[in-house]
């Protein structure tokens, strides 16, 4: 799979230290992708997990070499911590061979739209999106994350694609998906309130790239369920990639244009939306 050469990545929710991440197509799109800026927007080593449980195989050191030697090149990479690698929010303002850690970044694109970028655990002040499938208990979602991952690796050996089968179970919960939309909602009014044109986050592993009222929601989701990035092209335009076993575009929001009948500045998006 050839990773795209863009201006930007986005990337977020790689739970390095758990046997969810899925390393294996994380180093492969890592290893081909060129851009002009990095951003980890959260929770790329998960330290709460590994208080709890060990666990460090030698891809995941793979994948932090990896973001270590893009640093040391001509790409700038930069990391703001979530709430699963919080500790390094105390780094804020520093660096970490190479790469700046900062609380928040304002992106600017190349069509001229401010982007506000956070983790974005802000918006869930009740804690739902750290383990998403709350409602049906602990212990059920980690035999279904199990059992996604004994599923997967067989459907690999098959050539069979990547089968979500979480992001499907999550998609036909009622209050999952009322969550989803009252989260997305509050980011939105966020971005309003500090007048940017969007927000790009992580943090609930469901990634979307969308427009509502001339405000851009932009999730990058996930490297555990969906192997997700958001990029933006040279251009401007901003796509949310599925990059597990092959690449597929699953939402795309051209450059800001002239479209208004007065000439002034508006807005011409295609239909964004969530992934999966």
């Amino acid at each position: 799979m050839a990773a795209p050469d863009v201006r930007t990545v986005f990337i977020s929710d790689l739970h390095l230290g758990t046997p969810g991440c899925q390393s294996g197509f994380l180093l492969d799109f890592l290893a081909k992708v060129r851009c002009r800026h990095l951003y980890l927007v959260g929770d790329i080593i998960d330290l709460e997990a590994l208080q709890q449980r060990p666990y460090w195989p030698p891809a995941h050191s793979e994948v932090l070499a990896r973001l270590v030697e893009l640093a040391r090149g001509p790409t700038r990479v930069t990391w703001i911590p979530g709430n699963h690698d919080s500790p390094l929010r105390g780094l804020a303002g520093s660096a970490i061979a190479g790469i700046e850690v900062r609380l928040d970044a304002l992106h600017r694109t190349a069509d001229g739209r401010l982007l506000r970028v956070a983790h974005g655990d802000e918006f869930d002040p009740a804690g739902i999106g750290r383990t998403w499938l709350l409602r049906l208990g602990d212990r059920a979602y980690q035999s279904l994350a199990w059992v996604a991952r004994t599923l997967n690796r067989m459907r690999r050996r098959l050539g069979r694609p990547w089968l979500p089968l979480s992001v499907m179970a999550k998609s036909r919960i009622g209050q999952a998906l009322a969550y989803i939309a009252r989260y997305e909602s509050l980011v939105l009014e966020r971005a309003r309130r500090d007048g940017l044109d969007g927000h790009v986050c992580g943090h609930i592993h469901y990634g979307a790239a969308r427009s509502e009222r001339g405000l851009l929601y932009l999730n990058d989701g996930d490297w555990v369920e969906h192997c997700t990035a958001l990029v933006e092209h040279h251009d401007g335009t901003l796509e949310l990639l599925h990059c597990g076993d092959r690449r597929t575009s699953l939402a795309r929001i051209p450059p800001r244009t002239r479209t208004a009948a007065d000439g002034r500045p508006g807005w011409a998006v295609a239909g964004g939306a969530g992934a999966a």
